[in-house]
C-alpha cells in the first residue's frame, strides 16, 4: 500500500529484521514508551514483534525502512474482535508522516480482517507526540492507569488505554 507522501507499507519479512531492529533498539533502550525490558536482546525483540497473533509491517520511504508496526487481535476468545497495534519510527525520520501512515494502514488492515475496533492497551501518558497523533487519528482515551509505567527519568507515570470503533470509520 502506497500512501500519503510516497510512504509504502508492506508486510515485513525476515529480510527486514536488521532494519526493524535498527528502529526498535533505540526505542527499547530508552525505556520511555514501551513495557519491554530495556536490555532485551535483538532475537527476543524480533520474536516478540513477529509473534502471533500479530502481523508485522514496515513503512518505506525513498527505499528505506523508516517505521514498523504490528497488528493483530488484542485478546483471544471474547476479545478477538478488537485489534491491537504497536508502532515505532526510526528516530531520524520522526515528523515525516511515518507513524500516521502506519496507524492509518493498521486501521484499514484491521477493518479488512473483520475487526470491529482497535485498542491500545498501554500508551505512556508522557509520550505526548503519540497521544496527540492517536487522538488526531480518532482514538479516544477511555482509561487512565495512575502511575502504571516506571519511566526511567520521571518515575511512575500514567498509562493510557485508547480506543476507536472501526465500524464507524470510513
Amino acid at each position: 500500500m502506497t500512501g500519503q507522501g510516497g510512504i509504502t507499507i508492506r508486510p515485513a519479512t525476515s529480510a527486514d529484521h536488521d532494519a526493524i531492529w535498527a528502529i526498535l533498539e533505540p526505542v527499547y533502550r530508552a525505556g520511555e514508551t514501551y513495557c519491554i525490558p530495556r536490555d532485551i536482546s535483538r532475537d527476543d525483540a524480533l520474536a516478540d514483534w513477529y509473534a502471533k497473533p500479530f502481523t508485522a509491517f514496515v513503512a518505506e520511504l525513498d527505499g528505506r525502512i523508516l517505521g514498523t508496526s504490528h497488528v493483530g487481535a488484542n485478546r483471544p476468545g471474547g476479545g478477538s474482535h478488537v485489534a491491537n497495534a504497536s508502532f515505532a519510527t526510526y528516530p531520524g525520520a520522526r515528523g515525516r508522516g511515518i507513524a500516521r501512515a502506519l496507524v492509518d494502514h493498521a486501521k484499514a488492515w484491521a477493518r479488512a480482517q473483520g475487526f470491529a475496533a482497535m485498542q491500545f492497551n498501554f500508551v505512556v501518558a508522557t509520550n505526548a507526540d503519540a497521544v496527540h497523533l492517536w487522538q488526531k487519528a480518532g482514538f479516544a482515551i477511555v482509561g487512565r492507569l495512575p502511575g502504571a509505567f516506571l519511566h526511567p527519568r520521571l518515575g511512575p507515570v500514567d498509562g493510557l488505554v485508547m480506543f476507536q470503533n472501526l465500524e464507524d470509520v470510513g
